[in-house]
């Protein structure tokens, strides 16, 4: 059918097309679909009373748990910050001209991310079996300083050491990308203003580096929030080490694995949100906006899709 024309003094004018946007049932059914089954989900999560709703209440907010949420949070704090900071530095090292910095660093990111994590904390909490005391002092020669290696590596020390160093292995292959993300040329300009390697990474590489450090880094700190639940097996007090002692006394497992779930969720969704902050702050300049990812899935109208 063809468009209809109107001739007026400037030339022919074409009417504008009315396009009518295609329908699509099938995403309706799908709406009723999962509808109905969250419905089903909600109404059988408040009616069965094995859930022990009561019992969730009453320990949501008890000292046990408490004191684990803390001692989580604690854990989550300080490794995130030893694997950032060895994340940046083992970065640095692996994109270093120097083979036998670059060597270091490559091998330490194959052993820490080619092991269990449990097996590096079980390592870590059990030194003392290889190294019952250590030293300072002369490599090869008389020692300075030595103490009990239980007295130094408590189980919170293990657990820092496990937790951390792991992260940093993960963390630098991070920093690497988003290092490696930046134009060559930002560092030539840099080094043509004078500047020296640090001064070029400190102002001028990283600054610009943290738009794709950002994101990964966020889920990595997610994801170690809940990593710190394998400290229970050396015996670390924590959040779900907390809700194990105490059902292991009520016999309420699910409800006290409930309360953990709970608290994992809210510290996550906290997470998430703080997140999504920062990635706008480092971001801006470069964000074009959810209209471009949501372009890459419109039809156009030669496909049967609405006009805009």
């Amino acid at each position: 059918m063809t468009e209809p024309v109107r001739f007026e003094k400037d030339g022919p004018r074409r009417e504008p097309i009315k396009a009518v946007p295609v329908r699509h049932p099938g995403r309706w059914v799908a709406v009723a679909v999962f509808a109905v089954l969250a419905a089903m989900l909600v109404h059988t999560v408040i009616t069965n009373e094995r859930f022990r709703w009561d019992v969730v209440g009453k320990y949501l907010f008890s000292g046990p748990v408490l004191n684990g949420l803390s001692n989580t949070l604690v854990l989550t704090v300080l490794s995130m910050i030893i694997g950032v900071v060895g994340g940046v530095v083992l970065a640095v090292m692996r994109l270093s001209p120097n083979p036998v910095l670059t060597s270091v660093a490559a091998g330490y990111i194959w052993l820490f991310r080619g092991t269990p994590l449990i097996a590096q904390l079980l390592f870590w909490n059990f030194l003392s079996a290889l190294y019952p005391r250590l030293s300072l002092g002369i490599p090869f020669g008389p020692e300075f300083v030595s103490a009990d290696t239980n007295m130094l590596i408590t189980t919170f020390a293990a657990c820092l050491l496990g937790l951390g160093l792991n992260e940093a292995a993960y963390m630098a292959e991070i920093v690497r990308s988003g290092l490696q993300s930046v134009d060559e040329g930002q560092s030539e300009a840099a080094g043509a203003l004078g500047m020296s390697r640090m001064q070029t990474l400190r102002r001028v590489v990283l600054p610009q580096a943290m738009r794709v450090i950002i994101p990964p880094t966020g889920n990595e700190t997610i994801s170690m929030l809940k990593t710190t639940s394998l400290v229970v097996v050396i015996g670390y007090f924590e959040l779900l080490t907390s809700v194990q002692r105490i059902y292991s006394v009520n016999f309420q497992t699910i409800p006290l694995l409930i309360v953990a779930a709970a608290w994992y969720l809210l510290l996550t969704s906290i997470l998430s949100i703080g997140q999504g902050f920062v990635e706008r702050r480092y971001g801006r300049g470069f964000d074009r906006g959810p209209a471009t990812t949501s372009r890459l899935f419109r039809r156009s109208p030669e496909q049967g899709g609405a006009v805009t």
